[in-house]
């Protein structure tokens, strides 16, 4: 039966893991996210009914709260885009807006990227990589629905 499937490119499985909305944490991501911010509970990557681990308080306070500022979104740009690169946004082009935790080449080139971002950097304005004046980068939608009704 495995002889059946077609193999795929790494890129290929790259762009598909990235286009998936669920971004794995790598080296260059460690402790840089709650489950939130990466949408995790949103595909069931969280169980709130279930015992402790470690930062637990943090994560459901940000739950039940109402407290989640920033979350994951799916972009485009023309230029490579790495995991733990910063993101900024023009409507506060001073300091970085978020950052990328997953990238793959775009198979019509260019690349995708999974990017956490403040909840305001994705109602407006343009994003861009790296600085200000870096690459831009276009919104694109996410396989799930992102809920605003918890931001803050």
């Amino acid at each position: 039966m495995l002889n059946a499937l077609p193999a795929l490119a790494l890129e290929r499985w790259d762009w598909l893991e990235v286009h998936s909305g669920v971004a794995p944490i790598v080296a260059n991501t460690v402790e840089a996210f709650v489950p939130q911010m990466l949408n995790y509970e949103l595909v069931g990557g969280v169980n709130f009914q279930k015992g402790c681990y470690p930062g637990q308080e943090i994560v459901a306070r940000s739950q039940y709260r109402g407290t989640i500022k920033r979350r994951a979104a799916l972009v485009h740009g023309d230029a490579a885009a790495l995991p733990g690169q910063e993101v900024f946004w023009s409507g506060d082009d001073a300091q970085p807006s978020g950052l990328i935790a997953l990238a793959a080449p775009a198979p019509g080139g260019g690349w995708d990227a999974l990017v956490e971002l403040k909840l305001s950097a994705l109602d407006d304005g343009s994003l861009h990589l790296g600085s200000s004046g870096g690459a831009r980068l276009q919104p694109l939608a996410l396989p799930y629905a992102v809920p605003r009704e918890n931001a803050a």
